[in-house]
């Protein structure tokens, strides 16, 4: 069993920053990749940023340049610092572990709100 605890995320104003994180416990488990997914009312879940435990990245280009993934291997922890926030970032923001012969593991989603 695996279990992921978000935190972050709440309203800012466009051009703020924040940092979400989100913390994998549980028993003995090997996580191949870590990375944040969002989802806006009327639009599909779309791919934020991913890092591989070996520290392979990728970004969506609407994220790229102002969003970094980093993580803490030590601690299961994956964060997701923002900046230069706009509008169309707004989105419940997941985190997702990938644990190697167990599957894809959520977290419950945190809210980020962009607005004047």
């Amino acid at each position: 069993q695996v279990q992921l605890v978000q935190s972050g995320g709440g309203l800012v104003q466009p051009g703020g920053s924040l940092r979400l994180s989100c913390a994998a416990s549980g028993s003995d488990f090997s996580i191949y990749a870590m990375g944040w997914y969002r989802q806006a009312p009327g639009k599909q879940r779309e791919l934020v940023a991913t890092i591989t435990h070996g520290d392979l990245i990728n970004y969506a280009m609407s994220v790229k340049g102002r969003f970094t993934i980093s993580r803490d291997n030590a601690n299961n922890t994956v964060y997701l610092q923002m900046n230069s926030l706009k509008p169309e970032d707004t989105a419940l923001y997941y985190c997702n572990v990938g644990v190697v012969g167990r599957g894809l593991h959520w977290g419950r989603g945190t809210q980020v709100t962009v607005s004047s």
